[in-house]
């Protein structure tokens, strides 16, 4: 195969590649009735001025399962942060004892669980959408190059590829959901 092709497929391979690590981030987010650090990752803190990551005002710390502590590096951040974490909408209600932070994290309702897993379905989808246009981009990449004089059988063996790796990570993004439903609809 000519080089354009080569760097063609291995361009998609990687935009695939950041799908997959995109949805996965995104799934961080998504919480399962047990306390992690990342759950607080979309929190930001006014911090003279200027909005900060919680983590970079803050230490987090999970003391168990259910509990979320988070320890600011200043007292003076105890209130931003507490206005921060109700600002961001996630549902958890912190409670400030002069020291640090103490979040308890509900358990989730069968319906809430349910919303959850809708919402790591559309994540799932939207990783499969960004997957097939980068297959639709490399394939008229691929054509073009065939109008350009590379050989038929050289493209269409191209697109194969593509289409198989299409095919790879869809199913990669089938897998990475169905661990994430279990582990949302795990009580």
């Amino acid at each position: 195969m000519t080089e354009e092709i080569n760097f063609i497929i291995s361009g998609a391979k990687e935009l695939m590649e950041n799908s997959i690590a995109h949805l996965e981030k995104q799934f961080l987010n998504i919480r399962a009735g047990k306390a992690s650090p990342q759950m607080l990752g979309s929190v930001f803190v006014d911090y003279y001025g200027s909005p900060t990551p919680l983590s970079q005002v803050a230490n987090v710390n999970v003391p168990d399962a259910r509990t979320l502590s988070v320890t600011p590096w200043e007292k003076s951040m105890l209130q931003p942060i507490e206005k921060a974490i109700m600002i961001a909408n996630l549902g958890l209600n912190p409670m400030n004892n002069g020291e640090n932070i103490i979040i308890n994290i509900p358990a989730l309702t069968e319906e809430r669980r349910k919303e959850l897993a809708k919402q790591a379905k559309s994540e799932a989808e939207d990783a499969k959408v960004s997957i097939r246009n980068v297959r639709k981009d490399a394939n008229n990449d691929i054509k073009k190059e065939e109008k350009d004089g590379t050989s038929e059988d050289i493209c269409k063996i191209a697109e194969d590829s593509i289409q198989k790796l299409t095919d790879t990570y869809i199913k990669k993004v089938d897998e990475v959901y169905a661990v994430k439903e279990v582990e949302i609809m795990t009580v």
